[in-house]
């Protein structure tokens, strides 16, 4: 008797492919274990073992499988459904969807380069044989391929040995640096507990001889009347003009006493941690309607106002499903909101929960992967970014979709291009677990789909403890200009805000959604831009480099003296990033500290988390920031949030620009008055009576949803229409402008519904590529799967066509 298996490979190939095995492996092997295997002429690569049985393949000769990775299967048949449905869905290869789904240290191939951890304290007697002939190995070399080993321990099965070293935490592979994050501790002071009483503290106050400690005590009471809050060391210090020293001796003579507070300068109460969850009125009965509506439908959409208290929501139904001992997936857009959440999660739940997003290192990851797939307690509750949905949950009973809306849920780039959103639904729906979106501006399909009775919806109209929604002010700035009551980009109304926050001791967020100094280096003589030698964009000023750089593929050069073409000293910069933003800033409050936020300033892995810190602690007044700032952060001191220039956003050349704008200022606006006065929102536009900027100062979703849906409809466009973007990309321009002509023609005459392009984007070359798109619309009542597939037989045989191979096609479906 012949045994087979089949196999996934972690490249990016359409098919499954089969490997002959032993009856005795045939017997031990399940399915979802990994498997080594030879493939091509001679690399190994770790494959997935998805189905058993005993047809030989009649196009090729079966090869022998190399070696059984696994005792135990680590990935189930729940997520082997979800990837075919994946790779299907959003047409893309099979194996593209197995190599992003698994961490790659559980994917070694005989490419991957390994190297020592250095940190690790070795107990060379531990060894086996053939660990401790790597471990020397290592000891002479600084790197080794998976290749080289086969060489030195001289046989072909050598990746258990290298998962029990990887395990062992004795070696690492390449691809991670490892650092961690240690959160910012601010040091405070209080008196003692034995002078809290009246008659304590007069003699206390008496027996101090020096004069500059009597000072120092008098300060703190000073300081703790006027500010009813936790008083720093670094803040008592600065005021009473005293030194560290003094502070000290008065701690070793048990006056004063030390402690730390983490980020949070809410908890007043240093040891109380509220085990029990009180709900405000509204927010029990949103809870009580999303019970209901899961009762009858698999999807519920909650759409509260921001700060409405969605996260306590979610927390109480985390409980219940926790209590029936079910597994729980909470999604968020960004990796820099796990962090906030993640300390309002374990507060509550203790060692419950664990973390799965990019920024772990590989070790991490496996070890959170081996915990789900365990269903082990510490991993009951999983935040994560979108990959997080690729855990192999066997017990999933809810999944929460935090700010559903944001755009980072769908994958742009590599394959597959997974929108986590709708895929969650559907692994919801094969686990039959309950999917929550969450949002205080719902993308209008899922509002769409909520009216329309598929989701359930549920409505939070009230911020949490009755704080007002903050009050929105329009500046028109042709006005503004007109009248000169301009100060380079700031309007004399937002100047004056910012003064009186600053006055109340309150923060400001400012939002540009541009980084860098300008967009545009201009020659005044003769009307020169700099543009990228590689890409058809102009070069962007970073003033605090001096150079002129190209945001899509990083090209760099020094800010040119003089111009290129006709060699002018007069150059001029048009438009404005948040640099110049900070730089007018710095000009306008020289004493105060301002920081920005974007793609610059938080390249580092932990830099992110560095300024929010800093911000929640309040050492800095002024936060400058892109949309990054627009995602769910909590801050309880921001009074006043600053638009530079709302129409920048308005207009660009997409049929989401003005959902996207209302969502993101209603989001940034929303930062503003958390706590219990009532925040302020300034925002500045050339077009104040736009209907969008209207409705997002009325906080009128319903109207932005009614106006952009009516235009959806009549264009065609979503969520009557699906859409699928194909976007073909070459070096030589004529060659791709005849392909896709060609690849457009066989389409529209193989669909009968509507075929737009090919299309020259926005931005039509990248990187010394030339792109061209062609857009697919499929009406609501289509076959899907039939026109897919009939779309994938068209793009394989423009495979096929010899002189348009080279050509690359990327298949982007529901790319919005």
């Amino acid at each position: 008797m012949n045994y087979f298996i089949e196999v996934i490979v972690p490249l990016s190939l359409p098919k499954t492919f089969t490997y002959r095995v032993l009856e005795n492996e045939f017997a031990f092997i399940k399915k979802g274990m990994r498997i080594a295997v030879p493939f091509g002429k001679n690399k190994i690569y770790t494959a997935v073992a998805i189905d058993l049985h005993q047809n030989e393949p009649t196009l090729y000769e079966a090869k022998e499988i190399h070696q059984i990775l696994d005792e135990k299967p680590i990935v189930n048949e729940f997520q082997i459904n979800h990837w075919f449905w994946i790779a299907s869905y959003y047409m893309c290869n099979i194996g593209d969807v197995y190599r992003g789904a698994l961490p790659s240290a559980l994917l070694l191939e005989s490419e991957t380069v390994i190297s020592q951890n250095k940190e690790t304290f070795v107990d060379e007697s531990s060894f086996n044989d053939d660990e401790f002939l790597i471990y020397e190995a290592l000891q002479h070399q600084s790197s080794l391929k998976v290749q080289n080993i086969i060489d030195i321990l001289n046989k072909k099965t050598v990746l258990p040995v290298i998962q029990k070293l990887i395990n062992k935490n004795i070696i690492s592979l390449q691809e991670e640096i490892h650092e961690e994050y240690k959160p910012k501790l601010v040091k405070y002071i209080r008196l003692h507990q034995q002078y809290q009483k009246e008659e304590n503290l007069i003699v206390l106050l008496d027996s101090l001889k020096s004069e500059k400690r009597k000072n120092l005590v008098l300060h703190y009471f000073q300081l703790q009347a006027q500010e009813r809050q936790p008083v720093s060391v670094k803040q008592l210090t600065e005021t009473a003009q005293a030194s560290v020293a003094i502070v000290k001796a008065l701690v070793d003579k048990q006056i004063f006493e030390e402690y730390f507070i983490q980020e949070d300068r809410v908890n007043f109460d240093k040891n109380k941690i509220e085990n029990e969850l009180t709900l405000s009125q509204a927010q029990q009965q949103a809870y009580d309607e999303i019970s209901n509506s899961f009762g009858e439908k698999e999807v519920c959409l909650l759409h509260g106002v921001t700060s409405s208290g969605k996260t306590e929501i979610y927390t109480k139904l985390i409980e219940n499903y926790i209590a029936d001992e079910k597994q729980v997936l909470y999604l968020l857009p960004e990796i820099a909101l796990t962090t906030q959440l993640v300390a309002r999660l374990t507060q509550h739940f203790g060692n419950k929960v664990a973390v799965f997003h990019s920024k772990y290192s590989n070790n991490e990851r496996v070890e959170v992967w081996n915990s789900v797939n365990q269903n082990l307690e510490s991993a009951q509750i999983v935040i994560g970014a979108r990959s997080a949905l690729f855990l192999p949950f066997n017990n999933l009973g809810l999944i929460i979709v935090d700010e559903e809306h944001e755009q980072t849920f769908k994958q742009q780039d590599p394959a597959p291009r997974y929108h986590a959103r709708d895929a969650a639904i559907v692994l919801a729906n094969a686990h039959q677990a309950k999917v929550l979106l969450g949002s205080a501006t719902p993308s209008i399909e899922t509002y769409y789909n909520a009216n329309s009775e598929k989701f359930g919806l549920v409505t939070l109209t009230e911020r949490f403890g009755k704080v007002q929604m903050p009050e929105i002010e329009l500046v028109d700035l042709k006005d503004s200009y007109f009248r000169k009551k301009m100060k380079g980009h700031f309007s004399s109304t937002l100047i004056d805000k910012i003064t009186e926050a600053f006055a109340n001791n309150e923060q400001v967020i400012l939002f540009q959604n541009r980084r860098g100094f300008s967009p545009v280096l201009e020659c005044m003589t003769c009307g020169h831009v700099p543009q990228c030698p590689q890409c058809d964009v102009s070069l962007t000023y970073h003033k605090y480099k001096n150079q002129l750089r190209c945001h899509y593929c990083g090209h760099s050069m020094a800010k040119p003296t003089n111009c290129h073409v006709c060699s002018s000293v007069d150059l001029e910069t048009k438009g404005f990033g948040t640099e110049q933003i900070e730089l007018e800033l710095a000009e306008l409050f020289p004493q105060r500290n301002i920081k920005r936020m974007d793609q610059d300033t938080t390249r580092g892995k932990y830099s992110f988390e560095k300024i929010i810190d800093s911000f929640k602690n309040r050492e800095i007044d002024v936060l400058v920031g892109t949309q990054m700032l627009a995602k769910g952060l909590d801050f309880d001191n921001v009074s006043l949030v600053g638009i530079m220039n709302a129409d920048n956003m308005l207009y660009h050349p997409d049929f989401r620009a003005f959902e996207r704008s209302f969502q993101m200022m209603t989001q940034v606006a929303g930062r503003s008055g958390r706590a219990e006065k009532r925040g302020k929102v300034i925002i500045q536009t050339y077009n104040p009576l736009h209907n969008i900027i209207q409705q997002v100062t009325n906080n009128d979703y319903g109207g932005m949803y009614k106006e952009q849906l009516y235009e959806r409809k009549i264009y065609h466009y979503p969520p009557f229409y699906r859409l699928i973007k194909l976007t073909l990309k070459h070096r030589d321009f004529e060659k791709l402008k005849e392909g896709s002509m060609w690849l457009y023609q066989v389409l529209q005459q193989n669909l009968s519904i509507p075929v737009l392009g090919p299309e020259e984007p926005a931005i039509g070359r990248i990187r010394n590529e030339y792109i061209r798109t062609i857009m697919i619309k499929m009406p609501g009542d289509a076959s899907i799967q039939g026109t897919k597939k009939t779309i994938q037989k068209i793009l394989n045989s423009f495979d096929l066509v010899s002189q348009y191979r080279a050509i690359k096609v990327t298949v982007n479906v529901d790319f919005y």
